[in-house]
């Protein structure tokens, strides 16, 4: 063979394939080199940029815990324990999920959790019944639960939601499957996200809007007689971002002049969808 063969064309990819072998049959090595190495694997096409994301989400949950992504026990949309199911109506309506936390006097005390099908299905029967006739037990789960267990034990259990109780028993938060999914793959859209509209802007009443991250902070300032476009960021998820100084969980809230910004949708890499509610 000649010494001037150029050299073969899978060389970059048996040289990742000899460092892959090497990290699983070597001594141990910390995550940051699966990474690196992950990493190294897209950049010779070997995966592509999805497939990398996804991975990197399944590593980050196996290291995380419920108390990271949990929405808080502030943010809740809970239900009274004795309100009868006519009453209701108005709040489901507004929030459309699909499962409530059931309180008892306050929202530390989670007593279980409604179902809007079954909501739906006794009120045609009896107005008058209470959240506490229709209710279904709690599931619930420790803040320092790793996500990664938290996610086979919903699976394995059939549950989709998991109220979540500090070291004294009392309900801090709640999580979602949907919430350590969207760890891994992102954003989830359903059929009731408001903005499936066309648009940055969906205005659902005079003062309150859900507004798109992406939206273009000149036009925010057009849309809202505003002054925050800067050399700095160029949407108004970048102005959330500089506001925040951090990458914000869903929940979390800022305030500029007169009016409060909600992240309603965000995972580890970007802001998704924002509400914002104008004060007069």
């Amino acid at each position: 063979m000649s010494d001037d063969q150029p050299p073969s064309r899978t060389a970059p990819r048996k040289r990742w394939v000899e460092r892959l072998s090497q990290l699983f049959s070597g001594e141990p090595h910390d995550l940051d080199d699966l990474l690196e190495i992950l990493r190294e694997a897209r950049e010779n096409r070997l995966l592509d940029t999805d497939a990398l994301s996804m991975i990197e989400g399944v590593l980050q949950v196996s290291q995380m815990r419920v108390r990271d992504i949990m929405i808080p026990r502030v943010q809740m949309v809970v239900l009274p324990k004795d309100a009868e199911l006519e009453t209701i109506f108005p709040l489901v309506i507004e929030f459309c999920h699909s499962r409530y936390p059931v309180i008892d006097g306050d929202r530390s005390k989670v007593v279980g959790v409604l179902l809007a099908k079954d909501l739906l299905a006794r009120v045609l029967q009896n107005k008058t019944m209470k959240v506490h006739d229709i209710m279904r037990p709690a599931c619930v789960v420790p803040e320092s639960k790793r996500l990664n267990v938290l996610l086979k034990e919903l699976r394995t259990n059939g549950n989709h939601m998991a109220i979540v109780v500090d070291e004294y028993g009392q309900a801090s938060g709640l999580v979602t499957i949907e919430d350590v999914l969207e760890e891994i793959v992102g954003e989830i859209e359903d059929e009731h996200d408001d903005h499936e509209d066309e648009g940055y802007i969906f205005q659902r009443n005079s003062n309150e809007y859900m507004i798109k991250a992406l939206l273009p902070i000149e036009e925010f300032d057009e849309h809202f007689s505003t002054h925050f476009t800067t050399d700095e960021y160029d949407t108004i998820g970048g102005f959330i971002l500089s506001q925040l100084e951090h990458m914000p969980k869903k929940g979390e809230s800022v305030v500029v002049d007169n009016m409060r910004f909600e992240v309603i949708r965000a995972d580890n890499r970007r802001l998704h969808l924002i509400k914002l509610k104008i004060s007069k």
